[in-house]
């Protein structure tokens, strides 16, 4: 059986693109379609796969002004010529899953989130715009977006969310039902330890919905050491709010993030995440959560035992959950075993056996040890 991955973009790594590598994982062979990518940005292993990009690859800029492309990206997908492969995988928070197949092939869908920015953070999307002609042409660039996107929505075979609440956004904007398999989290990659300094922990994208100037102005105001990592849009703005209790190191490497994750006294996350892999990541060092409570934090973080909660975007509401988590003490090692539930290896084992039920109930016959991942 004949095997192609589909994937939005590849260039940049996060946790839809741990998601692709796993698909990689239980397909070797599969080639992998994407509308751009910039491999000098991806792990090594991207530079040895077999990438097919669209042709927007070749639209000068493409890599750095890829999203004043979005109006193409439909098209680019649709080009993609899968006629050949009899299973079509994609991992989608936009576009990917609006390729084109036909009744005998077999297309299922991990779906991160559908795309937001034509959905529920349309309006919050909007605000951020600086560019006043771009801002004036993107709403019908938009509008035309959210109309394929819905009627795309049902090119697809099966749906697999990565969350309950990814779940109820498809039902909400596809009128589709998904089964939920939670991404996996490189739990080997972090063992908890004895250490721990004197500061709280932000690894993100530094993107407005993130909210990490709320937690900014927090830990201003509580004068807490507050240590972010990441890189983004919104870093110039961030860095004139930062006081100076407030440390933003930029990009970092992975092992130098394990670094931080293993020695800080706990995790924030400020957003409305889809899922949201970091806080599984601190949970998998031992170290609690402090999440908004709204979004894919409810699916990973349990009150008062691996983390707390603060459940309004306020200054009072988290600096209230800031004080609150300093009286209570955290098992390191409970926390570790919950973030275990949502290692690689289940992962694996969940699409596998999805993959398989889905050709089953498609009529075909598949081995289980062929596609099996144990």
């Amino acid at each position: 059986m004949k095997v192609a991955l589909v994937h939005d973009y590849l260039n940049q790594y996060g946790g839809a693109e741990r998601v692709l590598e796993c698909f990689m994982d239980l397909f070797p062979e599969a080639p992998v379609y994407t509308i751009i990518s910039d491999l000098s940005k991806m792990p090594e292993r991207f530079r040895q796969a077999k990438i097919h990009n669209s042709f927007v690859q070749n639209i000068p800029f493409s890599r750095t002004q890829y999203k004043k492309m979005l109006g193409l990206f439909p098209l680019a997908v649709e080009q993609f010529d899968l006629r050949g492969y009899d299973l079509i995988l994609s991992s989608s928070s936009a576009f990917a899953k609006g390729i084109l197949t036909n009744p005998s092939q077999l297309h299922i869908c991990y779906c991160h989130t559908p795309m937001r920015y034509v959905w529920d953070l349309y309006h919050q999307y909007m605000e951020e715009i600086s560019n006043p002609l771009f801002k004036k042409v993107l709403p019908f660039i938009l509008h035309r977006i959210r109309n394929w996107d819905q009627i795309s929505s049902h090119r697809v075979d099966h749906y697999i969310s990565n969350s309950h609440n990814v779940s109820r956004r498809i039902s909400k904007y596809y009128k589709r039902e998904s089964h939920v398999i939670h991404p996996p989290v490189a739990v080997d990659r972090f063992q908890p330890t004895d250490q721990e300094e004197d500061y709280f922990l932000i690894v993100s994208r530094l993107i407005p919905y993130k909210r990490i100037d709320l937690v900014i102005e927090v830990f201003n105001r509580l004068k807490l050491p507050l240590v972010i990592i990441g890189d983004g849009y919104d870093r110039d703005r961030l860095k004139k709010l930062a006081g100076p209790t407030v440390t933003m190191l930029g990009y970092q490497s992975d092992e130098t993030i394990t670094e931080y994750y293993a020695k800080c006294k706990a995790f924030i996350l400020a957003g409305e995440e889809d899922f949201g892999i970091t806080p599984l990541e601190a949970q998998a060092n031992g170290k609690p959560v402090i999440a908004f409570g709204k979004g894919g934090a409810l699916e990973t973080v349990v009150e008062g035992k691996t983390g707390v909660f603060f459940h309004e975007h306020s200054i009072a509401s988290l600096a209230e959950a800031v004080e609150h988590f300093h009286t209570l003490y955290f098992d390191p090692q409970f926390i570790r075993r919950h973030a275990d539930q949502f290692n690689e290896r289940r992962f694996k084992q969940q699409i596998s056996n999805f993959i398989i039920a889905a050709l089953d109930q498609k009529g075909d016959t598949v081995k289980q040890k062929e596609y099996s991942y144990v």
